[in-house]
């Protein structure tokens, strides 16, 4: 299981923040060539990019960080020039924004495909990842979902997504549920990562805690992050607890011993036993397994 609780945005003009992702040990790491980036810095930030990741991007790997990098859109003056340069840097993932439509996806991944073969590189190891960020983008979001099997990931981005409904962001946010419903159900069903938009009060722990805890009951595998303090936090909401993982363990043991004597239905803790609940229990195991909190006994799921 690939964890993606956390993705923390550098700005890729910022090389001392670059250098030091593995203080912070996201899961994930976005360099920003696009809203972080002033047009007098575009060139000179996907210059820093792309030698940092040339030099780096095996250390990443080693700590299991995944390398994103977020570029310019296509239709801006700066994406074509990016794709040529980040293709070559090999990160894990390439992030596109203000993706409304399968056809936005596909473009990329055409030019992706060219540089690929224009530099001999073999076998498309670039993953893409798109950001939903308007309402189009929200009704197309299965169909871009299942565009390409290159795509992982799913990203709503929210200052975006509001300001296109001429609404703003609210503490219980009541203007995002329904996009971040849609977004989390198109993801679960292509198969691939959901990853919520970012809350910018960064000394605000309470705040974020909670919104946190909102778009894991809602089904997203993570949040994006501005700062490094936002990591820990995070993370302790999608890492179970021991309670959980408890839980977890008696029901797949349960499930074992229930195969063993042929059982149909058995109960655990007095209550019943269905394959929901086993696939939740196997869930909570791996994201525990992958968290690198240990599970007892030589438990394996079912």
């Amino acid at each position: 299981m690939k964890l993606r609780r956390s993705m923390l945005f550098v700005p890729g003009n910022n090389p001392a923040l670059i250098r030091d992702v593995h203080i912070y040990r996201p899961d994930s790491v976005m360099f920003d060539l696009e809203d972080s980036i002033s047009i007098i810095e575009k060139d000179s930030a996907r210059f820093l990019v792309y030698n940092m990741l040339k030099k780096l991007k095996n250390y990443y790997k080693k700590l299991n960080i995944e390398t994103v990098v977020r570029i310019n859109g296509l239709d801006t003056d700066f994406g074509l020039e990016d794709l040529e340069a980040v293709v070559l840097a090999q990160p894990d993932i390439i992030r596109i924004p203000k993706i409304e439509t399968a056809e936005d996806v596909l473009e990329v991944e055409r030019h992706i495909e060219r540089i690929e073969k224009e530099a001999g590189i073999d076998g498309g190891p670039i993953k893409i990842m798109v950001a939903i960020e308007s309402p189009l983008g929200v009704l197309n979001a299965y169909q871009i979902a299942t565009s390409t099997k290159r795509l992982v990931a799913m990203a709503i981005g929210g200052e975006d997504f509001v300001t296109s409904m001429k609404t703003n962001r609210s503490e219980k946010g009541l203007e995002l549920f329904t996009a971040r419903g849609m977004i989390a159900m198109a993801a679960r069903a292509a198969g691939i990562s959901a990853l919520d938009s970012v809350y910018s009060d960064v000394n605000n722990d309470e705040g974020f805690l909670r919104e946190a805890k909102l778009i894991k009951q809602l089904g997203f595998d993570g949040k994006s992050l501005i700062h490094p303090r936002q990591i820990e936090l995070i993370h302790s909401v999608y890492t179970p607890s021991q309670k959980e993982i408890q839980k977890s363990y008696k029901i797949v043991e349960a499930t074992k011993e229930a195969i063993r004597e042929n059982k149909g239905v058995f109960t655990v803790d007095g209550k019943m036993v269905d394959k929901p609940i086993i696939d939740r229990a196997n869930h909570v195991l791996a994201l525990a397994k992958a968290a690198g909190v240990r599970v007892g006994g030589d438990c394996n799921e079912i």
